[in-house]
Parts: structure tokens; sequence; C-alpha cells
């Protein structure tokens, strides 16, 4: 999501349908046990039995909140269990650009440790989240030699076609992409509920609609990367944000228009009281257990809506309560550095602030009115 609203990566994950609600003490007596997957009318099956099913298709979609450490071992769980019975196998992660790949191939080679892939993949800057919540998963691929692939573009391109229109982007510079199908109503519905949950009621209407197009933009690079993929015969394990899978919507309605019908949506699921199951989210959910004491702390978060600017990050919104209200700053006002550190893009503000200690300090310089002045954040000793 770019120009004129290039939202940050956190406000675009859709991290919002699947978390834990109970203890497992205060769950019904007939709930599923953590372990079981839940598919059509509530029939539980191990993995082991549906595994063997869904490695027979050309592509299988792992949902995910990007910031859940459970999600993450239930993907590599999932992944290990798909690879054994089929090794002919790609994975596909959201979390990099087409241009991270030879970064990608370097790692699986062997010809990177940690810390150089995370550099030349441009890691924090593509995507944010902790790289420690991938790194298993990575490092999996790496042992077994399953190449990784990337899905994604950058938020300049996908700004670039939302905004200027396919035309106007030549087609050695879009990657091969298509225009996306439409979104259906229902996932037209949730992406504008998205959209004014971080704006102003009085926003350019416009700027919905470049956003709707920016997130067909995003699925449509996804699924195209692994239909191209798929296409080499391999099985391919595409890792997602919940909300590029669920209902069918995203990814999943853009493959069915490119033409790849052969595709199963899985996610986990952390059972409520009434240990209903979202059946209708995907084709398959996992049952997890209370994992809450094994959870990272949530990172800090500074509360604001961000979008790019020729010399710096625009905030587009700002979150009530946020640390970002306490300290004074405003719609419009324009971040310049933070830390000391130039802002060029969202994602640069967005790595600062998921460095900041609880109880710190952030200087930042910003441009108010066409005047610049500097500030000070302070984050609180227990983050929101």
């Amino acid at each position: 999501m770019t120009r004129s609203r290039s939202f940050p990566v956190r406000s675009l994950c859709f991290c919002a349908a699947l978390a834990w609600l109970a203890p497992l003490s205060a769950l019904a007596d007939n709930c599923p046990a953590p372990g079981q997957w839940q598919v059509a009318e509530g029939e539980s099956l191990t993995t082991a039995g549906l595994m063997a099913e869904f490695a027979e298709t050309d592509v299988v979609l792992l949902g995910e909140q990007h910031d859940r450490l459970d999600h993450h071992r239930w993907q590599l769980h999932t992944l290990a269990a798909l690879h054994a019975h089929r090794p002919e196998m790609v994975i596909g992660l959201e979390m990099l650009p087409r241009e991270a790949q030879p970064a990608l191939d370097a790692w699986v080679a062997g010809e990177l440790d940690e810390g150089a892939f995370l550099e030349q993949s441009d890691w924090h800057r593509a995507w944010g989240f902790d790289p420690d919540l991938y790194l298993p998963i990575l490092h999996f691929a790496r042992m077994q030699r399953i190449p990784l692939l990337a899905l994604n573009v950058t938020p300049e391109l996908r700004g670039r076609l939302a905004t200027e229109g396919w035309e106007a982007v030549p087609e050695q510079e879009r990657f091969g992409l298509t225009p996306p199908a439409p979104a259906r109503p229902a996932y037209r519905e949730s992406l504008q509920a998205i959209y004014t949950q971080h704006v102003d009621r009085d926003d350019d209407p416009a700027d919905l609609e470049r956003f709707i197009a920016a997130q067909l933009v995003w699925d449509r690079a996804m699924a195209t990367a692994l239909v191209d993929a798929a296409a080499n015969g391999n099985l391919v394990a595409g890792l997602m944000g919940e909300g590029h899978l669920a209902n069918g919507d995203g990814v999943p309605y853009q493959l069915y228009d490119l033409g790849l019908r052969d595709h199963r949506s899985l996610l986990p699921w952390a059972p409520g009281p009434d240990c209903q199951p979202p059946l209708e989210q995907a084709d398959a959910l996992y049952v997890l257990g209370d994992e809450s004491a094994f959870q990272l702390s949530d990172p800090p978060r500074l509360g604001v809506l961000i979008g790019e600017q020729a010399d710096g990050v625009r905030i587009e919104g700002i979150a009530p309560g946020s640390v970002a209200e306490s300290a004074g700053l405003a719609t419009g006002d324009v971040i310049v550095s933070a830390a000391g550190l130039p802002m060029t893009e969202p994602t640069d503000l967005t790595a600062v602030v998921s460095r900041q200690a609880p109880g710190t300090l952030l200087p930042l310089e910003i441009r108010r009115d066409g005047e610049r002045q500097d500030m000070l954040v302070r984050f609180p000793v227990d983050s929101p």
C-alpha cells in the first residue's frame, strides 16, 4: 500500500480473526483437542491423514498473524508434514519482494549466515517483523534445500500500479503481473472496514479506491508467483497474512482468476468458549492449545497510519490513546528523521519504532505547516 496512502506493513496484516480467546480450562468439554484439524461439518482429522491429501494439490496457503509465535510454529509443523509426503516443494514468502530472490537463493544454498541474509534481503525494511519468528522456517528450508520464493512486490510498485494505472508501468517493470480480478463485495467491505479504522471521516473517497486497488495488486502479485512456481510441477506452500486468504478472497480468488483451481487454504485456530470453528474461513483449521505463555511481547507501536512523502513519511492518521497522540503528533505531520536516521519510506519508521525499548524516548524531526521542529516521543514502560 503506497502513495497516495502507503499504509505500514503492520496496518495491513489483517491480523484480526483467529487469536486465542480463553484458557483451555474454560473451554467446553466437547472442544477438539490441540493438534487436530477441523474440516467441513466439524470433522476432526489428524495431520498424517490430512497432509497426505493436501500434498497432492498444486498450492497450499498457510495463513498467519505475523507476530504470533504459535502461528509460525504451526506453519513449520505443517511444512514438515507436507514435505514428508512431497519433497518436490517450494515455500513462498509474502514477507519479501521479488528483488530479494537472490538473497533467498544464496541462503538456501548455504552461502549466507543469518546476519548476511537479513542484510542482503533487506528484511527489516521490506517486512519489519522480528526475523526470529521466521528463522526456524528459513533454517528448515535451508536444511532440506527447499527453494524459497519471494512472492511480494515492493510498496513502490504496488503504489504505482494502484495510482498510475497498469498501462503507465512497463510490463518489464511489473514482473509480468496482469490486472487483478475485482474484489468481491464481502472482501471489498472488509478492506473498507480496515481503511476506515485509520482515516478521518472527511478523507478523500478516492483514497479508499487507491487503498483497495493496492491491496488487490498485493494479492495478485502473490497469486502470480504461486502460479508460476506450480507450473514446474512442485507443491508450492505460500506463507502469508490470514486476511490474504480467509473466506476464499484475496489470493485464492486471484488464483482462480489466473486459472489455478487446485489449491487449499489452511489456518490455525484457537478455540473460544463456544468451540465453534469458523469453517468458512479456510479448507481446514488446525486446533491450537493455549500458547500465550510463550508468545513474544508485543512490539512497541507509535500508533500512526503513515504514507509516503517526497522528503519523509507523512502521518495520515493517529490512533486514539496512542503514543503518537500523547506526544502531540498530528495528521499531516511529515516525519523527516527518527533517532537521527532519515525517513524515506514507511518501513523506515516501522523499523526504528520496532527497536524502541519500553520507557525510552525517541527523538523525531518533523515538518508541520512547512516548518521543521524537534519532538520527543516517550514510550511507556509497558508498551501497549
